[in-house]
């Protein structure tokens, strides 16, 4: 297996609790571009993704891993241009500032990032979210310091499932794909491992994806980022620090 040293992180239902952190902002912006409206709302909530049954977004559903273009997309299939724009500016603002804001990190992830940059392990963040709301969110978990960078779906031309990250994230720490990680709930996450050549392709499930769901694409499947560093110290050769 090839040596690992760097590690792109997706962002939600990866570093943070999706479900805890985005459900009460996904209503939040169904209801603002429903107008107020509940039942247009659920019925946006119910395109994008969301099961009403078991209060959770669908694996690789729109909300789970698109961005906010492609959620005004769909909600709003015949805006000109100009309005669409609009539109991913409103949602963006609100991603950004309470995305952030009420960001929860998931069990014991705080504590891998700690171990993972003390071994020197070269850190970044791969999301559709905005690099805005990012970047903010790092600060919320106290982690920002860890990070080369991150990466939201407005940082580069493509975003994921695109290898677009992957490259911006080589040609910023100087490594090659072969030797960096990426980590990630959905198969958009894992489509961008295989896509950018990553030396490996780490599937979790502390988000919105699932066993079956991950492991077509997956090299492993781990219960979340907290078994991270036991699995890279068994299975992988790691850098000097």
């Amino acid at each position: 297996m090839a040596e690992i040293k760097g590690i792109l992180f997706d962002k939600d239902g990866t570093l943070v609790d999706f479900n805890a952190t985005w459900l009460g902002i996904a209503d939040f912006m169904a209801m603002d571009a429903a107008e107020g409206d509940r039942w247009k709302a659920d019925r946006l909530l119910a395109a994008a993704g969301f099961d009403f049954v078991s209060k959770r977004f669908k694996p690789d559903s729109i909300f789970a891993s698109g961005s906010n273009m492609d959620v005004v997309e769909l909600w709003f299939p015949r805006l000109s241009d100009e309005d669409q724009m609009l539109a991913v500016s409103r949602f963006n603002e609100i991603t950004s500032v309470q995305g952030s804001a009420m960001a929860v990190a998931l069990p014991g992830i705080v504590e891998s990032l700690r171990a993972l940059h003390k071994r020197a392990f070269r850190l970044g963040v791969a999301t559709n979210d905005s690099t805005s709301g990012a970047e903010k969110t790092l600060v919320t978990l106290g982690v920002a310091q860890l990070f080369d960078a991150a990466f939201g779906y407005d940082a580069v031309a493509n975003p994921k499932p695109a290898p677009d990250t992957v490259v911006a994230f080589c040609d910023l720490t100087g490594l090659k794909p072969g030797e960096i990680a990426m980590v990630g709930d959905n198969r958009h996450d894992l489509e961008m491992a295989r896509a950018g050549g990553c030396g490996l392709a780490i599937g979790v499930l502390s988000g919105t994806g699932t066993r079956d769901s991950l492991s077509p694409m997956a090299d492993v499947i781990l219960d979340s980022v907290a078994d991270l560093p036991d699995f890279l110290s068994a299975r992988v050769s790691v850098p000097a620090g």
